[in-house]
């Protein structure tokens, strides 16, 4: 039974495809719309600046309306500080001195704007990569610190010290007793002598090296019964700048030590003087005027 003939079959057919065709096309223009759409929203959050930490603005380095060109480098639009109640001291460790720092250390520094504060932290990281000014070697050495009054500003300047010795009830003498270098005369006024105890102190920061290392031998001089100076050979441990411990039991406690010679100025000869301030001899000077 043909109630229908094969040419309007195929009509039909054809048609079918077409409009199957043509959804397939608006599905794909659909898709292609919807990507177009969420391309312009990703570059309309573009417009968005958004910070990817919490913390706060310490510099803003654009302005209001200024374009910005974002070429091969991103450009830094802001400095943000993370966390300001946790601070990073970054200083600078001569190679003599990078022997005795390990972490873990304490340390110790001040800053200009609070005079007689001192502020503690704990040594973070010594890092190996050398910093090298002028043929001067130094390492950075990291000091964390707790800043939780906020009194501490991102780039300040701070005065550094780092205990890495530590002595209890040591007999110490003044670095000028180590220096001082008897006149060549041998014999001197006892009552021109400079001279300064020697100490006991209960607990001593120094920096240098500790007890374990060879004890270097030193010499001081004291004033002996006829007024002439002694010497006193004395090991000496560790220092911190102003006066050095005492190892050897040659030097008692309270013993006057030499620290300098007080001269009168009339009896300083001129040779004495420093440069430029005269001369050893007296010289005189006579103009003669030709008639």
């Amino acid at each position: 039974q043909q109630f229908v003939s094969q040419n309007d079959v195929d009509v039909a057919v054809t048609n079918f495809q077409a409009a199957e065709a043509q959804m397939n096309v608006a599905t794909a223009q659909v898709k292609q719309a919807e990507a177009a759409l969420n391309a312009v929203e990703l570059e309309l959050k573009y417009t968005v600046i958004r910070s990817p930490v919490n913390g706060i603005v310490v510099a803003r380095n654009v302005e209001v309306g200024q374009t910005i060109a974002a070429s091969f480098a991103t450009p830094n639009l802001f400095l943000i500080a993370l966390d300001l109640t946790k601070m990073q001291v970054d200083t600078n460790v001569s190679e003599s001195d990078i022997g005795g720092i390990t972490e873990g250390k304490e340390a110790t520094f001040t800053v200009d704007a609070y005079p007689g504060y001192q502020f503690s932290g704990t040594i973070r990281q010594v890092r190996l990569a050398p910093i090298n000014v002028q043929n001067v070697v130094t390492y950075n050495v990291v000091v964390n610190v707790d800043n939780q009054d906020l009194r501490l500003k991102p780039g300040m300047t701070a005065n550094v010290s780092i205990v890495v010795a530590q002595r209890d009830a040591v007999l110490k003498v003044p670095n000028a007793a180590l220096r001082f270098t008897p006149p060549m005369s041998g014999q001197v006024d006892r009552t021109k002598l400079g001279g300064t105890p020697t100490k006991e102190k209960g607990v001593e920061p120094a920096a240098g090296v500790g007890k374990e290392a060879i004890a270097p031998s030193r010499t001081v001089w004291k004033e002996g019964p006829s007024g002439e100076l002694e010497p006193i050979q004395v090991q000496t441990g560790i220092s911190d700048g102003l006066v050095t411990e005492v190892l050897s039991e040659a030097l008692p406690e309270g013993a006057l030590v030499v620290v300098g010679i007080e001269r009168p100025k009339g009896d300083r000869a001129g040779s004495d003087l420093p440069p430029g301030f005269g001369s050893g001899g007296q010289r005189s000077s006579s103009r003669s005027r030709g008639m």
